[in-house]
């Protein structure tokens, strides 16, 4: 019976740490073959990190990574190795290396470069213009990236026309809420409707504002998960896969044989016979069993978080953080998430009391940091705020207390804490949500300032469901019941609450939701049921706050649509549409 032991590596790389991500792609081929793997696979660009952007345009950058890629092809001997890289051959393509027993048996080059969402593929590479399968020990392996196992009559299906049994798909795929589900499912009807072992390996791990989720998987030739790795952390997913089955399958299942595909538009098929290594003699070790942690819900979308910001601060040479806690849901949520991302040791809290502040909110901020076992210090901005008010008394004179006033307060407390950053190198992590950076319900240079913000993609009624989450994960609720209860307010002005300059979150998001991130028009919304008045308020507000979301730092992206590298609108904009 012909077996294939394959391994998929989903592992934790950094853009353009070309040596730290080679020493990691020969650490995990050891480990493969710890398990005596016959194939180990490595996720998309693995050796450059992904996505490189416009390191692509350094023509030393290719030369670095291809001497990396020597070191793996070296790390064969015995098994074989798919790893990504970038690649050139008088262009630049995202490609897949295939080494075998210390030889370089193949490149392949992706051919669907995806060119959308946060996607710029077709900015860098060319598009590849062949399917090869690679027959390895009497197994039939075809070798494709990511964007190429979309399609039902892509890649894929060219390489199971020329005798594929097995798909070896690297990925770098990014997370967004509820996707894991939607991939799974086409992943599945992939393997069912070609008739093989389909295997995924995903990269997991952040870069910049995307979070990459792990979660590979392998496929049966009847779209049955057969393995699956842990979301959010490396994992080595191994599975044996009982290739002679895939014939078998076949006979009984006509399908395939009668289905047309334009293999001239997609790429020709190319057969290559790598030569045996030298096969193994003895049955390998029974394989553990293992249960693959996933998350649902709120739950996903806190990991997420917790993920995308150890990698931020940790990759950008950060060790600590400090977050302004104002005793709000927003602040407790991010220190949370920090606490668990970096420790809480890492994580120190500053509360910048003024004569808006009331006693419960410096209650809840002390006791949030007090459950979470963080330092807290208080630093009152009465003495500044009133200096500020002095030095502009004048040419105030005549006017009336309002937003400017408000604001010279949270811009106070955003010059504590970058002169307390600038003093001890510690980032700080911004708390505003998606609801106010859709709106501008936040303070440009104020509370805006900072290094990275980890709520920035995440709605204020999802925040709400994300504390929820964290509190139950342990036997203490980290986030006090009062902060979960009472009325969100920025404590600029006396009384103030958010209900005073936007509508109820419940009604807010939703409405931001269709407009940001599925793109519904005016019409669209009043007739599903919307108030038209309440639609006009949140679109122009929408709107015309682009240029403070393009001063914004980076924030995690956990929604199908993001601001920043998803939606990008022109911040001059007189286009409207009620």
């Amino acid at each position: 019976m012909r077996t294939l032991r394959l391994a998929m590596a989903q592992i934790n790389t950094t853009v353009g740490d070309l040596e730290g991500n080679t020493a990691k792609v020969l650490e995990w081929i050891e480990r493969a073959r710890g398990v005596e793997a016959d194939l180990v696979a490595f996720p998309e660009l693995a050796l450059t990190g992904y996505p490189p952007e416009d390191l692509l345009f350094k023509a030393h950058f290719f030369r670095d990574s291809r001497a990396c890629l020597d070191r793996v092809i070296a790390a064969s001997r015995g098994m074989t190795v798919v790893v990504g890289f970038v690649d050139a051959q008088g262009e630049a393509y995202n490609a897949a290396a295939v080494a075998h027993n210390g030889s370089l048996v193949g490149v392949y080059h992706k051919i669907f470069l995806p060119n959308y969402g946060v996607f710029d593929e077709e900015r860098y590479f060319k598009a590849g213009t062949t399917c090869p399968v690679y027959v390895i020990d009497g197994v039939a392996i075809g070798v494709n990236v990511c964007e190429d196992i979309w399609y039902a009559g892509g890649p894929t299906a060219v390489q199971q026309r020329a005798g594929a049994e097995v798909i070896v798909n690297i990925n770098s795929s990014p997370f967004h809420a509820g996707k894991r589900d939607f991939r799974e499912r086409m992943l599945a009807t992939r393997a069912s409707d070609n008739q093989l072992f389909l295997a995924y390996v995903n990269m997991v791990g952040g870069q910049d504002e995307l979070v990459f989720d792990g979660a590979s998987l392998i496929f049966d030739p009847e779209g049955e998960c057969v393995a699956a790795g842990h979301q959010f952390e490396e994992d080595l997913v191994v599975a044996d896969l009982n290739v002679e089955g895939v014939f078998r399958h076949r006979l009984k299942d006509p399908r395939v044989r009668k289905a047309p595909i334009a293999v001239g538009e997609i790429g020709q098929p190319k057969v290559i016979h790598v030569p045996d290594a030298s096969p193994r003699g003895t049955t390998p070790s029974p394989l553990p069993q293992a249960k693959p942690q996933r998350y649902e819900g709120a739950a996903e979308v806190y990991e997420a978080l917790v993920l995308g910001v150890r990698d931020y601060v940790q990759k950008s040479g950060f060790k600590r953080v400090l977050i302004g806690m104002s005793g709000g849901i927003d602040s407790s949520l991010t220190a949370a998430i920090a606490v668990d991302a970096l420790g809480k040791e890492n994580v120190q809290g500053v509360s910048m009391p003024s004569r808006y502040t009331s006693e419960p909110s410096e209650v809840d901020a002390a006791v949030t940091c007090k459950n979470l076992g963080m330092d807290l210090w208080t630093i009152p901005i009465e003495g500044p705020f009133t200096a500020i008010l002095d030095v502009l008394s004048e040419t105030f004179a005549g006017t009336e207390s309002g937003v400017a006033e408000e604001n010279l307060q949270a811009r106070i407390r955003g010059n504590i804490l970058m002169g307390i950053s600038n003093k001890f190198g510690w980032m700080v992590l911004t708390t505003g949500n998606k609801s106010e950076m859709a709106t501008g319900y936040a303070t440009l240079y104020g509370d805006m300032a900072g290094g990275f913000a980890a709520l920035k993609d995440v709605p204020k009624t999802l925040v709400y469901e994300a504390s929820e989450y964290r509190n139950s994960k342990g036997p203490v609720a980290v986030i006090p019941d009062n902060v979960m209860i009472k009325a969100p307010t920025a404590e600029l002005r006396e009384n103030q609450k958010d209900e005073d300059s936007l509508p109820p979150y419940s009604v807010l998001d939703p409405i931001i939701r269709a407009y940001v991130e599925e793109d519904w028009s005016f019409e669209d919304m009043v007739d599903v049921g919307h108030d038209a008045e309440i639609v006009k308020r949140v679109i122009s507000m929408v709107d015309r706050n682009e240029y403070k979301r393009r001063q914004a730092p980076p924030g995690v992206k956990i929604t199908p649509r993001a601001f920043g590298r998803d939606r990008r609108l022109p911040i001059v904009n007189k286009y409207r549409h009620f």
